[in-house]
């Protein structure tokens, strides 16, 4: 039997949104050519906001007196899960020398980047986390400038919770900016004298455009989308649990997909009778967030198998994926597409996003076919070189003359030649023809 839908989402016809680039485009110029002063008008105009844009120790001193000592204890336990995580990451990694063939030794290193921006969110909700997340595993790769930036309230200036955060893991500069504005000003390096080489953290829609815009001129983790989360489920799986982790991420946003897939009606039918009672039960922003994302989004998928409950979850290919069956070790094995996963009724997404180690900033809209999420490796280049000596010269030197030949490029198979009339001067070598073919 095919799976069936016992919900199938229905989301709204969207337009095509040229504005969004277009207006994205425009800032972009205008900060480019205008620099700090059309970075405050932006702020101004947009936020309503005429503070101080880059924050001054008193700031920091001010965010950490107006949190309470318990709440200061979680960020740090968040923030050493995180970074113990992303040490053990950048331990996996490794430089290292080979000898290919007699006289010819290659290697790789691993530079950290120069400057990284680091975007952290602050509109509906205070997004301290993402400041451990991004902040904190740019400080572990070794990352020399880090320059950090969140919207900031009319009245309030940036949520003390974030900038505790972003001081606690490290950050050397930080901005009190938000939008397409704070995009362009950790690429131009606007306030902080650094242009970042990399850009990391998640964003409104006009965030994602001014990120994507800019790509090229620096790296970018991933242009993010609303989040997306996905539970599998058997029918060892308690309803109440899964009903409550859905709709604990459907509360992102009016736009969060949110998908189960089982082999078990009965559970899938329970899920959906309790739906609306978790959903009712939570405060206004959250339930007028959750109620659209569940009546718009969610999708509810009956499978005969668990190997066509895989199927159907590596074709989503969330950023976010749930386990609860048995055989936790089969799952973890088998599936392959997903930005996080979190396996057993003990894990939910909500550990993940917000304290127990792994990076909550994940690839979204299919981008797990092809990309993890932030890790410490985004910060850290993997560059290689090489150096040969004379005899290894010979051997590549000819090879490569040959092969340069064969693709139509005499300047590159002249750079072999050259060497190797010098260094063996007696010596007569194959180096091919001018038509590809080797000289015998």
């Amino acid at each position: 039997m095919a799976k069936q839908y016992l919900k199938k989402a229905d989301p709204p016809v969207q337009a095509i949104d040229t504005a969004t680039a277009d207006t994205v485009r425009k800032m972009l110029s205008e900060i480019q050519a205008g620099g700090e002063e059309a970075v405050r008008r932006y702020a101004r105009d947009l936020d309503g906001y005429t503070g101080d844009i880059v924050l001054s120790e008193a700031a920091f001193a001010a965010a950490e007196k107006a949190l309470s000592p318990g709440i200061k204890e979680d960020i740090r336990f968040a923030r050493d899960r995180v970074q113990d995580f992303a040490r053990r990451q950048r331990d996996s990694m490794h430089e290292f020398r080979a000898e290919l063939l007699p006289g010819l030794v290659a290697g790789q290193r691993l530079i950290p980047c120069r400057t990284a921006g680091c975007y952290v969110p602050g509109g509906r909700y205070a997004h301290a986390a993402s400041a451990i997340m991004s902040v904190g595993t740019a400080q572990v790769a070794g990352v020399r400038h880090i320059v950090a930036t969140s919207p900031a309230a009319r009245d309030h200036g940036v949520h003390p919770g974030i900038l505790y955060a972003m001081k606690l893991c490290g950050a050397h500069t930080v901005l009190a900016l938000g939008g397409v504005q704070a995009v362009a000003a950790l690429a131009y390096g606007t306030f902080s004298g650094h242009e970042a080489d990399i850009i990391v953290g998640p964003g409104n829609r006009f965030v994602a455009e001014a990120k994507r815009m800019l790509f090229g001129r620096v790296g970018i983790d991933v242009i993010a989308g609303p989040t997306e989360s996905a539970i599998i489920a058997d029918e060892t799986a308690d309803p109440a649990v899964v009903a409550a982790d859905l709709i604990g991420q459907a509360e992102h946003g009016p736009d969060s997909p949110v998908w189960l897939m089982t082999t078990s009606r009965a559970l899938g039918e329970a899920v959906l009778a309790l739906v609306p009672s978790v959903i009712a039960a939570l405060p206004e922003l959250a339930r007028n967030a959750a109620t659209a994302a569940w009546r718009d989004y969610a999708e509810v998928v009956i499978c005969d198998t668990r190997e066509e409950m895989v199927e159907v979850s590596d074709r989503y290919a969330c950023e976010h994926l749930q386990v609860m069956a048995a055989d936790l070790d089969w799952w973890l094995a088998n599936l392959t597409n997903y930005g996080s996963l979190f396996l057993g009724e003990e894990t939910t997404v909500a550990y993940g996003d917000k304290c127990s180690g792994t990076n909550h900033i994940l690839p979204t809209k299919g981008a797990s076919r092809y990309s993890g999420g932030l890790s410490v490796g985004k910060f850290i280049k993997t560059v290689t070189w090489q150096r040969l000596d004379r005899s290894a010269s010979r051997v590549v030197g000819q090879v490569a003359a040959r092969i340069s030949r064969l693709e139509g490029m005499e300047g590159h198979a002249r750079t072999g030649d050259v060497r190797l009339h010098k260094y063996y001067p007696q010596e007569q070598f194959d180096l091919g023809t001018l038509d590809g073919h080797r000289a015998h």
